[in-house]
């Protein structure tokens, strides 16, 4: 896993990540990303910032595979805290974040996407919070900022994925272009926002959170609490041991079963 931070003479940063090959974070990856966007609104050169990702998905959600290959609840509880701290790095960077969404964004993708402050995506986007097949629950909080709230039950409930194009009718996306022409598409608007006095966007960004209707980080742990409890009854490990292919919930240190 990999983030890298460039920041452009314009005063854009381009924060963009790489976990081949398929950008399911690992725990140190979420920590990564929150340390890249914190780093970000510090600097005070950085005017806006666009997230984007390498490869073939802006992102999987979280590494399955690295959790059922932990013991105990190690992994699970570094991913739960390496995603509060990604998702809270985006919401409270100092400067307002645009998502650059390429292919799929699933999961703690669509965490990182909810918390910022424009989305743009490629053709070929996709957004899903397929949670419930892995026995957890989260994002729902960061979904529901991107589509109304009866759509992002039915999503949750069903794990259904909704395509980019179908997210700018709600005005949750704002466009959608060829994936050759999206990082330039980004560009073109954190350029109108980094030509403005970036005393103003960054106090526009502390006011605008200020007044927002949700609490995203309370709202977003109180989801991670049923996942915990999922945890304990050892549906989680089941549900996961399915996707991953290993026997974590028969062995010492897993789940359990209930």
């Amino acid at each position: 896993m990999t983030v890298t931070s460039e920041l452009r003479d314009d005063g854009i940063r381009v924060v963009t990540m790489a976990a081949p090959p398929v950008n399911a974070l690992t725990v140190q990856g979420w920590f990564d990303v929150a340390a890249a966007l914190d780093a970000a609104g510090a600097d005070p050169a950085t005017k806006v910032v666009v997230l984007r990702a390498e490869g073939r998905g802006f992102n999987a959600g979280v590494d399955i595979k690295e959790m059922q290959h932990t013991s105990g609840f190690e992994a699970l509880l570094g991913a739960n805290r390496g995603c509060y701290a990604a998702f809270r790095a985006v919401y409270e960077c100092a400067v307002p974040v645009i998502a650059a969404v390429n292919g799929f964004c699933l999961g703690g993708g669509v965490g990182l996407v909810g918390n910022a402050d424009c989305v743009v995506a490629s053709d070929d986007a996709y957004f899903g919070v397929p949670e419930v097949n892995q026995g957890a629950l989260g994002a729902a909080t960061h979904m529901a900022r991107l589509v109304p709230q009866h759509m992002m039950r039915t999503l949750y409930f069903t794990a259904r994925t909704i395509k980019a194009a179908d997210l700018v009718q709600f005005g949750s996306v704002l466009e959608v272009v060829p994936r050759e022409e999206l990082h330039g598409a980004a560009l073109r608007v954190a350029a109108e926002i980094a030509a403005k006095d970036t005393r103003v966007i960054r106090a526009a960004k502390e006011a605008l959170n200020g007044i927002d209707p949700i609490d995203v980080n309370r709202s977003y742990r109180w989801e991670q609490g049923f996942t915990f409890e999922l945890n304990l009854m050892g549906v989680s490990d089941e549900l996961r041991d399915d996707f991953a292919g290993t026997a974590k919930s028969t062995t010492a240190g897993g789940g359990g079963s209930a």
